[in-house]
């Protein structure tokens, strides 16, 4: 009898695709999910005998091998338990077999070889079948990630657009983001990620036999998508100069830089900030089957020194300090959270877990961040993997400020307007709206439950007992850690003081405001006023100085006055940073020594409209109406639309805008031909050299084609 070989595949990619929800992915390979069976229908050379079976062998990395479980051996047989690769067949005729194979639910995930060979008494070797992509399976209920809501599936794994949140705790601004798991490469490149970190570049065949674990993975991504170590996706800068790369703020998604790294044979792209990392590495995630979203933190700790407290020091003007303040609060800052099972930890802990890409500090030598347990962040239980010490205190730290005198002394000032961690993000489940999380992560404010936890982390982190929530632990240097008992809370001063704005803070308008002071007292007071302001970046760190006055005021008894403040447009605009922020401080000297710092974070306001002028069908173009205001009080030329939508138009388009006059709104019209059906991300970008980017988006609901 003749030898047997396979003389075609068919990798039934349509049905597979849909049956494990990678119908989008466009690769040439088949892609599929673990834990589920896949149908192949394999013609041969002549019919099976009766002892003959067909031997499978699957294969993922160097040097693959069963030891590793990065190989597999195995025949078609009856159904067996799910920790073992299988294949079924499920129908035979004269010549041809359609088999199921089912992978285990915690296999490798990654790019296979698959190849077959008969079993019979004559020695066949293994013929190659063609390559197939493994991802990781939310669907399957004995993955690590798997995830039960369908609705939560659709929008953390299948959606390719998002929302990523940013502004100031009191004006949050919502920025869409094209994550584009399913462009062209996109999974590829995902998958070369892995094989370019330093632990794959080490020991390969042991670092994909890791690749079973989402936090093995996960940990990798978070520190292949800064370019800090390891030559990965981003590299980070938060100098306000953007010389030789791309300003942050210019990227409206993943899907380009990821890209360019590619062509670029890895070499780093400039320039990410925490939003751009939060995006490529939900990308990423979503792309490699792990349900991902993008978490904003306002008011975010970054307590450098690890002792739960932000030391701000400031001059009698309220300046920030530069040289003495290691730790900052930023305006805001963006991470992830993906959700699996923690095996290392225990169910309880399983679920959201935090993973931040943005080089901060480093974890364990490397600049990465997570997996930490949102449950283990909430509970105080800061001591488990991985990180935990550093998420805790970006959503818990003590903003302390301090007055910095010129003889070196310090003293503690007054300053409620701060509080760490508010109003955490996440874009809604199948809308655009905004869910505040922030009880995921601590208990209500001020809450018994809340002191009890704080207790806990620092006992955890310090191995000392806390008296109560302002006992402060404090570095000293070598010295190693010292115990401050005595740094209680500033005096509340007998004034009260609040910036006010007197009219909407509009981009290339003059700034209106008023200081409202108060006297809460029945004698009248005296007061020093020291006003200063600064255009900034969202760390807060000052760019250049644009206010600088002060004022003596008398208060009555219980008596209020307001102190009227003007910013020409002339006197930030050189110095207006693309965030858009300035930030405000008073400085008030109380008679009796009291002091009081007011403070103010002003995200300047911009105007962009986008209108779908009629249904959207896919394969038929409709026309977008686009209407733009100049914001300056001078004519503005060289201006363009940058526009981009997966699903709704093949890579970028860039069109000219006719130039403005002062304060001129201008109307643009082009046509976009959708793709792909279902709702779509459509961004839209008005790109100046006089004034920073204006952003906007709208989502565009394609019908399938008729």
């Amino acid at each position: 009898m003749a030898g047997i070989r396979v003389t075609a595949v068919d990798w039934q990619r349509s049905s597979n695709g849909t049956a494990h929800h990678t119908e989008e992915y466009p690769c040439p390979e088949l892609v599929v999910r673990r834990g589920q069976s896949f149908r192949l229908r394999l013609e041969l050379s002549r019919a099976l005998e009766d002892e003959e079976t067909l031997i499978f062998t699957v294969e993922t990395g160097p040097r693959a091998s069963e030891a590793l479980h990065t190989k597999a051996v195995f025949q078609t047989s009856e159904p067996e338990g799910s920790d073992a690769w299988t294949a079924v067949t499920e129908a035979e005729t004269e010549n041809a077999l359609t088999i199921s194979l089912t992978s285990p639910p915690d296999a490798v995930i990654g790019r296979y070889l698959l190849s077959a060979r008969a079993s019979s008494r004559r020695k066949h070797s293994n013929r190659k079948l063609g390559e197939f992509v493994l991802l990781f399976n939310p669907w399957c209920p004995e993955d690590d990630v798997f995830l039960a809501s369908e609705e939560e599936r659709q929008e953390y794994v299948l959606n390719d657009s998002g929302i990523i949140f940013r502004g100031v705790e009191k004006h949050i601004r919502a920025q869409g983001w094209n994550y584009g798991q399913f462009e062209e490469d996109i999974l590829n490149i995902c998958l070369s990620i892995l094989d370019r970190s330093p632990s794959y570049q080490d020991n390969p065949a042991t670092d994909v036999s890791h690749r079973h674990d989402p936090v093995y993975v996960t940990r990798i991504i978070s520190a292949m998508v800064n370019s800090n170590n390891d030559r990965g996706v981003v590299q980070g800068q938060w100098q306000g100069k953007y010389g030789g790369g791309t300003s942050p703020l210019h990227w409206r998604g993943s899907v380009a830089i990821l890209q360019k790294w590619f062509k670029g044979r890895y070499k780093p792209v400039k320039y990410g900030q925490c939003w751009v990392f939060a995006g490529v590495m939900c990308t990423v995630l979503r792309c490699l089957g792990i349900a991902t979203r993008v978490v904003s933190n306002f008011n975010s700790a970054h307590d450098t020194d690890r002792n739960l407290s932000v030391d701000k020091y400031v001059d009698s003007f309220g300046r920030t300090l530069e040289d003495l303040t290691e730790d900052s609060m930023w305006n805001f800052h963006v991470w992830n959270e993906s959700w699996f099972a923690r095996q290392d930890l225990g169910p309880s802990y399983n679920g959201w877990q935090v993973l931040d890409a943005t080089p901060q500090e480093e974890s364990e030598g490397v600049y990465r961040c997570g997996p930490a347990s949102v449950t283990a962040i909430r509970e105080g239980d800061v001591h488990l993997a991985h990180d935990g010490p550093f998420v805790f205190a970006e959503v818990n730290a003590d903003y302390i400020t301090w007055l910095w005198h010129e003889d070196e002394s310090r003293e503690r000032v007054y300053s409620d307007t701060k509080k760490i961690g508010r109003c955490i993000s996440t874009k809604a489940v199948g809308s655009d709206s905004r869910v505040d999380i922030t009880g995921l992560y601590k208990y209500p404010e001020g809450s018994r439950k809340e002191r009890q936890v704080y207790s806990k982390a620092v006992k955890k982190l310090f191995g000392v007992e806390a008296s109560g929530r302002r006992t402060r632990i404090r570095r000293a240097g070598v010295r190693g850690l010292w115990r401050d008992d005595l740094l209680e809370p500033a005096t509340k001063p007998s004034i009260t003081g609040k910036f006010k704005v007197l009219e909407p803070p509009l981009l290339g308008h003059d700034l209106r405001l008023a200081l409202c002071l108060a006297n809460l007292t029945s004698r009248a007071q005296r007061v020093q006023v020291n006003l200063s302001g600064a255009t900034i970046l969202y760390t807060r760190r000052p760019v250049a100085e644009i206010l600088h006055e002060s004022h003596a005021v008398r208060l009555g008894p219980q008596e209020e006055k307001k102190i009227p403040i003007t910013i020409p447009q002339s006197k930030y605009k050189e110095d207006l940073t693309e965030d858009k922020k300035i930030l405000l401080a008073a400085m008030c000297h109380v008679t009796k020594g009291e002091k009081l710092l007011v403070e103010k974070d002003i995200t300047l306001e911009d105007f962009i409209t986008i209108k779908v002028l009629g249904p959207a069908v896919v394969g038929m173009a409709v026309a977008v109406e686009v209407t733009v205001a100049n914001p300056l009080s001078e004519k503005a030329e060289d201006c363009v639309l940058m526009v981009e939508g997966s699903g709704l138009l093949q890579g970028q388009l860039s069109i000219d805008v006719p130039s403005l006059e002062p304060e001129e709104r201008a109307s643009v019209k082009f046509d976009i031909t959708p793709s792909k059906s279902g709702p779509r991300q459509l961004q839209v970008d008005l790109v100046s050299p006089h004034f920073p980017d204006i952003k906007g988006f709208v989502i565009v609901h394609v019908a399938p084609a008729k």
